[in-house]
């Protein structure tokens, strides 16, 4: 008999799924996230609030990147889906 019993292999336990954004979802910027990255320190230091309260709408996901309209009269951005969470 072999000694399996009580102990989990984790290699074929299936990865954590983070839950998939979609076109037409509400979102909003975390700040912690985007604060500590990358793109943080290469954009201006001065973003809008609005950013973080949202909502905004995904209008396209390509790759990472996800393209977010605000419900005000400013550009379409460009977001790592990284740093946004659903409103």
């Amino acid at each position: 008999m072999s000694e399996q019993t009580g102990k989990v292999d984790d290699s074929q336990s299936p990865p954590k799924v983070q839950k998939k954004l979609r076109k037409g979802d509400l979102v909003k910027v975390d700040r912690e996230k985007y604060s500590n990255s990358l793109e943080s320190k290469a954009s201006d230091t001065n973003l809008p609030e609005y950013i973080f309260q949202g909502p905004g709408e995904i209008l396209l996901i390509k790759g990472d990147y996800c393209q977010v309209r605000w419900r005000r009269p400013v550009p379409d951005v460009w977001i790592n889906s990284d740093h946004i969470v659903s409103y």
